[in-house]
């Protein structure tokens, strides 16, 4: 791991997405509906990318364990793409980033898996960092969040 005994500690926030497209508006409707056979797809994505983003350490040698003080889940359903936004936040010495980004995935996984009875043609397009506030550097995409 990376010495952060030095470092100060600060705000930390970072908002991360993931995509995940379906093939078929009866997708979207079995979702909305929530009439998919294995659950509330929210619900239960909710819960997974939850722990992800507190598993972290766990899985990813080099992460630090943190105080996870705040996390947000939110979804966008746009025609046959369901966006996945997450924010976490935590007072500590190093960023929250790669959390936010391994919950968005956790979250895209289990979706995949929820929806796979239903619907072969899932994708997982997209998990990437759109801002990240706190310490020496900030990041902040253009146009996002």
């Amino acid at each position: 791991m990376v010495d952060i005994t030095h470092k100060s500690v600060t705000l930390r926030t970072a908002v991360a997405q993931a995509i995940v497209r379906v093939s078929s508006d009866d997708t979207i409707t079995a979702i909305r509906q929530n009439t998919v056979p294995k659950g509330d797809v929210f619900a239960m994505s909710k819960a997974a990318g939850l722990l992800g983003v507190k598993k972290t350490p766990d899985l990813l040698p080099d992460c630090h364990p943190l105080p996870i003080e705040y996390t947000d889940i939110t979804y966008e359903i746009d025609e046959l793409e369901i966006k996945i936004l997450i924010t976490v936040k935590t007072n500590y010495k190093t960023g929250v980033e790669v959390e936010a980004m391994h919950g968005a995935s956790v979250v895209a996984l289990n979706m995949y898996d929820m929806l796979k009875p239903i619907d072969k043609g899932i994708e997982i397009l997209q998990i990437k960092l759109l801002k990240k506030t706190g310490g020496k550097s900030d990041i902040s995409a253009a146009g996002t969040v």
